[in-house]
């Protein structure tokens, strides 16, 4: 649920810059993620990116004067950040140390179809569209072009257990997502977000202890690069990024906001041909093409329903009170 736009129409240049800023920072996060996991466990670092992150947001929307959270959105805020954090960003930290960047991207991008899928069989969800459900098949089409059996990537094919931990990422994503929705969050998204990411930060850190990450991990062990890398997602893409994307949803639309989801995906593919050195294909070109395109359709279909949907109420109002950006955090 988006807040409410700003009265004041703000200077093009800024608009434009925050839209860079969205698309580029989230885009290049994949190929920072693979950079730090190269001697970083995935669950500690992402587990340490997010609750740095998560403790500066809090400490500043308080001192801003933001309302304390009571209990029960910190029960929520939990779940939330279990979801997207845990389950969603946990399973690209890990599956990061076997799928190339940019296809962990792609995988990632499907996540509006995974949301139009379960918004649909959940009780009492609405039917999507004829337009939605073309949009779904395409999707699907892309994603089995993408990690088929036949030989994609420099003649190997991608990783399948990295494959199928990102699509489960995709669907915690989602789940959460479509949670955050009903939840009862704090009114400010920004002290929302930031609970949802020491809540979900808190989850990883314990998921790197269950899976002994504790016992191996040495503060000598990684790289300048991986720790570079870190300091990249902490201050660019959790919270330069999101701050860009907050301030975009006030002042633009949310379908203008949401294009991110379109244009990622390109940015982490280009980023990691060009840098990482990772190989780009026709085929991986065409599936790229069609999720993204499955994307669009739904999105756009999306868009469309809920305009028709203001439209039959005639003058009444609803008002919504903003929520944490759900599924957004790369």
């Amino acid at each position: 649920m988006s807040p409410k736009h700003s009265p004041v129409k703000p200077p093009r240049w800024r608009v434009v810059t925050a839209f860079a800023a969205v698309y580029l920072i989230w885009g290049s996060t994949y190929l920072a993620i693979r950079i730090a996991v190269e001697t970083m466990p995935p669950f500690l670092m992402a587990g340490v990116r997010f609750l740095i992150a998560g403790a500066i947001l809090y400490v500043w929307t308080r001192w801003r004067g933001t309302p304390s959270p009571t209990p029960s959105h910190w029960r929520a805020a939990t779940i939330v950040g279990g979801l997207l954090l845990l389950g969603g960003n946990g399973g690209v930290v890990w599956a990061a140390q076997h799928v190339p960047s940019g296809l962990t991207a792609l995988l990632i991008a499907t996540v509006p179809l995974w949301m139009a899928l379960l918004n649909w069989l959940r009780p009492g969800g609405g039917k999507p569209s004829n337009g939605a459900i073309a949009g779904l098949l395409l999707g699907f089409i892309g994603i089995m072009l993408l990690i088929g059996p036949d030989k994609l990537v420099s003649g190997q094919q991608v990783d399948s257990l990295g494959a199928v931990v990102l699509i489960i990422a995709a669907l915690s994503w989602a789940a959460g997502s479509l949670y955050s929705r009903q939840a009862q969050l704090p009114a400010s998204p920004l002290l929302a977000t930031a609970m949802e990411m020491l809540a979900g930060g808190a989850l990883l850190l314990i998921a790197g202890l269950l899976f002994g990450e504790w016992t191996r991990f040495e503060l000598s062990a990684p790289s300048l690069r991986s720790w570079l890398a870190l300091s990249y997602l902490i201050f660019f893409g959790a919270l330069i990024g999101f701050t860009a994307y907050i301030w975009l949803l006030r002042v633009t639309t949310p379908a203008q906001a949401s294009t991110y989801a379109y244009v990622n995906p390109v940015v982490a593919i280009f980023l990691g041909w060009a840098i990482a050195g990772e190989p780009l294909t026709g085929r991986t070109l065409l599936a790229a093409a069609i999720i993204v395109a499955a994307v669009v359709v739904i999105t756009t279909q999306r868009a469309q329903s809920v305009t028709e949907k203001k439209r039959t109420i005639g003058d009444r109002r609803i008002l919504q009170k903003p929520r944490a950006v759900s599924g957004l955090i790369e």
